[in-house]
């Protein structure tokens, strides 16, 4: 595996780590309580699609799981962002984590985009490839 994914999976499951914290501090409310489950599921599921992404079989499943990857990280933020704006917790104790959140999901989508572009970018030059064969063969 790449450096820069060994780095990635780390930073993804210290994200999850830290939210999992941070849940723990905030108050004992039924509110606080529900929000805190979907929140530590998203961050671990951001964790757990990125792990999946590492051993992607084809181009194909890189891009389903990146993209879950990022879904679940965007979730995170937006939990993270209702429970500031219900005043379940502060801005201060927050912000870290919603812009880790953001950062991941960028670095998911564009990772997306990227190997969807490749991707298409291979099936065009098989096509030509292809195309050019016939032709070939046609002379």
């Amino acid at each position: 595996m790449n450096p820069r994914a060994v780095q990635l999976r780390e930073r993804t499951k210290a994200f999850a780590s830290a939210v999992i914290k941070y849940c723990e501090k905030l108050p004992n409310v039924v509110a606080a309580r529900r929000i805190t489950e979907q929140l530590i599921d998203s961050a671990g599921s951001a964790y757990s699609n990125y792990r999946a992404t590492c051993r992607a079989r084809s181009p194909d499943e890189f891009i389903a799981k990146i993209g879950l990857a990022a879904e679940e990280s965007d979730e995170s933020q937006g939990w993270l962002e209702l429970l500031v704006e219900t005043n379940l917790a502060t801005h201060e104790a927050s912000c870290d984590l919603i812009k880790e959140a953001d950062e991941l999901t960028a670095i998911f989508v564009a990772s997306r985009i990227t190997a969807q572009r490749r991707k298409e970018e291979k099936e065009r030059q098989r096509k030509e490839e292809q195309a050019a064969k016939r032709l070939g063969r046609r002379k």
